[in-house]
C-alpha cells in the first residue's frame, strides 16, 4: 500500500509534468502552417479528455438497474447540472470582453477547464493508490498519467503559440493552474471517495472543457487558406489519436 505523503508527491509528479510542453512553446517566429497545426493538435486532445472523462463518469450514470439497461435519475442530474454550471460559469466569463478575449484571458480560461479534468484524474489515482505497491503505482505515473499529462500544456500554451514575447510568466501560472488541482485530487482520492462528488467533479470538468474548445475551433477554422485549413483538420485528428494512445498506456 502506498502511504499518504507518497501518494501526493506521486500526484505532484503528474500533476506538473504538464510543464514538459513549455519548450515546445517558448519558441519565437514559429511558422503560421506549423501554428495551425499545434492549435488543432491541441484542440484534438481536449476532445479525447471530454471522451475520457464521460467514460469515467459513465460507469455511475449507467449503472444497469433495468435488467443491464437505463440509468440513475439523481446521478444523472448531478452530473448534467456540474456540467451546465461549469459551461455557463465559463460562459459569463468569457462574454464579458466584448472584444474577445486576449491570449492570457483565453490560456487562464483553458487552464481552469484542465484543472477540473485533472482534479479528477488525481481522485482516480489517489483511490487506486490505496490497494497497490509503491512500485506499481510509481509505474502507472511514469508509464501512463505523466505521458498524457504532457499533452495537456499544449492546449493552454495554444493561445501563445508565436507570440510569447513578454508571455512566459502569465503562461507558466496557466500551466500551474492546470497541473496543481492534479495534487489536491491525489490527497482526496487517497482519503474519501463518493459517488455524488465524483460525479459534480466529472460534470465540472466536461463542461469547462467543452466551453474552452469553442474559441479555439473558431480561431481555428477562420484561417481564410486552404492549406492550413485542411492541415488543421488533420491536426486535430493527430491531437486525437494522441490522446487516445497515451490513455492505452
Amino acid at each position: 500500500m502506498v502511504g499518504f505523503m507518497d501518494a501526493v508527491a506521486l500526484s505532484a509528479v503528474i500533476g506538473f509534468s504538464i510543464f514538459i510542453s513549455l519548450p515546445l512553446v517558448m519558441r519565437g517566429n514559429q511558422d503560421r502552417r506549423r501554428m495551425s497545426f499545434l492549435n488543432a493538435v491541441a484542440i484534438g486532445i481536449l476532445i479525447f479528455l471530454i471522451g475520457d472523462v464521460f467514460l469515467d463518469a459513465a460507469g455511475s450514470l449507467y449503472e444497469g438497474s433495468l435488467y443491464g439497461y437505463g440509468s440513475s435519475p439523481v446521478n444523472d442530474f448531478v452530473f448534467a447540472a456540474s456540467m451546465a454550471a461549469g459551461f455557463a460559469a465559463l460562459f459569463v466569463m468569457g462574454s464579458r470582453r466584448k472584444g474577445g478575449l486576449a491570449p492570457s484571458q483565453l490560456a487562464m480560461v483553458i487552464a481552469i477547464g484542465i484543472a477540473f479534468q485533472n482534479l479528477t484524474e488525481g481522485m482516480l489515482f489517489g483511490a487506486l493508490s490505496v490497494g497497490i505497491g509503491f512500485t506499481g503505482a510509481a509505474l502507472v505515473v511514469l508509464v501512463g498519467f505523466v505521458f498524457q499529462n504532457s499533452m495537456e500544456g499544449l492546449p493552454i500554451a495554444s493561445p501563445f503559440l508565436g507570440a510569447m514575447d513578454g508571455n512566459g510568466r502569465v503562461l507558466a501560472g496557466a500551466l500551474f493552474v492546470g497541473g496543481a488541482p492534479t495534487v489536491l485530487g491525489g490527497a482526496l482520492g487517497y482519503i474519501y471517495n463518493a459517488t455524488i462528488f465524483d460525479l459534480v467533479l466529472y460534470g465540472l470538468a466536461v463542461g469547462t472543457m467543452l466551453y474552452v474548445i469553442l474559441p479555439m475551433l473558431r480561431n481555428l477554422l477562420s484561417e481564410p487558406d486552404s492549406g492550413r485549413l485542411g492541415l488543421a483538420y488533420a491536426g486535430v485528428f493527430v491531437g486525437f489519436v494522441l490522446g487516445f494512445a497515451a490513455n492505452l498506456l
